[in-house]
């Protein structure tokens, strides 16, 4: 396969179902990849209506009166923003071959490792004399970013007419997945959340995930992942299929906006080295596998390898660490998630949500419970869905109306599922707790309702922020904004311009609002510290054998991540003016984790 010079090093990931949600309609024709969410049908169909309005593209709504209207609605944005990218795209292209203010400012986004920044230099420095030249250097080298697509894979709620449950094809990530494949995009779906053999399983389904004639992908797939034991597994799942994974999003557990999958106390360093060691077994692995199901299924058969891209998000926040991950670790592209929230250009949220995360301190971001899915959270203080959910606890009236039901995945008390962020879940949860109220402590009582009540609605509370700063009006029961920044937020502290982040990313510039933030590397180590105190901590029923043994392992495995940094900070050239209080960081945790005691198991 061809392989195209990339013209950046970093991705814009997705967050949340709304921040961005038309992110490839803003940053696109620049040549940046960012990634949609398409869990929330609803609110695509709005961003439809909303932006065949604002380029003068015909609408026709697609009701929930439809046969298959969730994947309609995927499908009839998608290629809407595709159509939109393209034309913007063709306009940008005219635009810096036409004006040399346009191309200077062009060039200050890019790298100095970027394929074309030389090329267009050099028409700068020769003047616009050369205009056709200038064209033709453009439509040869310059290409937009990739319009990616985001499924939780988690999020795959079965369906009903009346009492009817619909076939498995229309759960809401099946139906997400058919809404992808039969649009016009030529790009990736981002699976996020774990393995779901039956949503991976459906993907056969669709001519479009196969390699053509061309061993090329029209639709390709990416695996974000924690470890490279889950890469191996899911990768060659897929591979049985004939089906190949274009893409290894490694993510760090805990230093990450939104949900945060611990791993077992793996950090992302070790992870990122097995990797890159690793990568060869990774492809030919799947390789061989996926040779044997395209024969079986007489589909042509690739000789060679497709390609494979390793890539890494969660916690960057300077030029030096994404170069370092660049470099030691040879990926291919660093994601650049929480600071794009910043950024009015690239990202959807509304302006008191963007003051509030620019206001946001160390304290202020936090691993919450507020997940229906019962999954850690990444989320801010002070939103204004805290705000009304908390005014709702005190007015006895606890929980969400649910209009959405993405998360209605609980089914302990109707087969069709519940929310645990509803109000009745949770009316029927506090009734239940009542009647236990005699035989608990205050404290304890206090925590088990905290426990209920402290639930938000994600659905609602993840897609306001877009409706908010489009200016598209909001029905139903009052919910607010919630946002899932990493904690690296906490480190930028005003809004800034698609290019002045850029080059931040790039070591032109810097836009860190605290000069003290911690390295990468040891705020993951940090944040994994206290996880553990707080699981050991956290434990209110009898401590089994399982659990004691899971710690130990997890502790183990920080204090062999920690070897590895102490052993990789004092033998590379990064980091040179920070290295020794680094050092000095890893050494004071070690002393930390070692005091740490694991409880025992109490026999009878």
């Amino acid at each position: 396969m061809t392989t195209r010079k990339p013209l950046h090093t970093f991705h814009i990931p997705v967050m949340g179902l709304a921040y961005t949600i038309d992110s490839p309609i803003r940053v696109a024709k620049y040549g940046i990849s960012s990634v949609i969410s398409i869990m929330d049908d609803e609110l695509i169909e709005k961003m439809n209506a909303f932006y065949s309005e604002k380029f003068n593209h015909p609408y026709k709504e697609i009701t929930q009166k439809i046969h298959d209207y969730r994947a309609e609605r995927i499908t009839s944005y998608l290629n809407l923003v595709d159509k939109i990218v393209k034309e913007k795209f063709e306009n940008f292209k005219t635009e810096l071959s036409e004006s040399k203010s346009a191309l200077e400012n062009y060039i200050t986004m890019l790298s100095d490792k970027s394929g074309i920044k030389e090329g267009l230099q050099n028409f700068v420095d020769e003047g616009l004399a050369f205009k056709d030249s200038i064209k033709n250097y453009l439509e040869e080298h310059l290409y937009s970013g990739d319009i990616d697509v985001n499924i939780m894979t988690k999020l795959d709620k079965d369906n009903f007419i009346n009492d009817e449950q619909l076939p498995i094809e229309f759960n809401d990530a099946h139906a997400a997945l058919r809404g992808f494949a039969n649009s016009t995009l030529e790009s990736s779906v981002v699976l996020s959340a774990g393995m779901n053999p039956r949503l991976y399983s459906y993907f056969e389904n669709f001519a479009t995930f196969f390699p053509d004639t061309n061993n090329q992908l029209k639709k390709r797939i990416t695996l974000k992942v924690s470890d490279f034991r889950s890469a191996m597994i899911q990768g060659n799942f897929l591979a049985k299929k004939g089906l190949w994974v274009s893409e290894y999003r490694i993510e760090s557990g805990l230093n990450c906006g939104g949900h945060a999958f611990a791993t077992e106390g793996y950090l992302l360093g070790p992870i990122l080295e097995e990797f890159r060691d690793k990568k060869e077994q990774l492809i030919q692995s799947a390789h061989e596998l996926m040779v044997k199901a395209l024969v079986q299924k007489g589909l042509h058969v690739p000789d060679q390898p497709l390609d494979l891209k390793i890539t890494v998000q969660g916690g960057v926040g300077t030029a030096e660490e994404h170069d370092f991950l660049l470099e030691k670790y040879n990926v291919d592209s660093v994601g650049w998630g929480s600071p794009f929230l910043l950024v009015p250009e690239a990202t959807s949220v509304d302006k008191h949500t963007r003051a509030l995360l620019a206001g946001a301190k160390e304290e202020d971001l936090y691993l919450s419970h507020i997940s229906p899915l019962g999954i850690p959270f990444n989320t801010l203080r002070g939103t204004t869905n805290e705000k009304f959910k908390q005014k709702r606890i005190e007015d006895n009236k606890a929980g969400s109306s649910c209009p959405k039901r993405f998360l209605a995945l609980s089914k302990e008390y109707e087969a069709k599922g519940t929310c645990s962020a509803s109000k009745k879940f949770q009316d029927l949860k506090l009734s239940e707790l009542a009647e236990q109220q005699e035989t608990l402590s205050a404290e304890i009582f206090e925590k088990k309702k905290n426990g209920i009540t402290e639930k938000a609605c994600l659905c609602v509370g993840l897609a306001n922020a877009s409706y908010l700063e489009n200016d598209i009006k909001i029905k139903g029961q009052a919910q607010g904004v919630i946002i899932c920044p990493g904690p690296n937020m906490a480190y930028f502290d005003h809004e800034v311009s698609l290019s002045k982040m850029m080059q931040h990313i790039n070591g032109k510039a810097s836009v860190l609002g605290d000069e003290n933030r911690p390295n990468l590397y040891v705020k993951e180590l940090k944040m994994y510290l206290d996880y553990l105190k707080n699981e050991i901590e956290s434990v209110s029923n009898e401590i089994t054998a399982g659990q004691i043994k899971k710690w130990h392992a997890f502790k183990n495995n920080l204090i062999s991540g920690i070897g590895y940094y102490e052993d990789l900070f004092s033998n590379n050239t990064f980091f040179e003016k920070t290295k020794k209080e680094i050092l000095n960081q890893f050494e004071a945790y070690k002393k930390e984790l070692i005091k740490i005691e694991i409880p025992e198991l109490q026999l009878a």
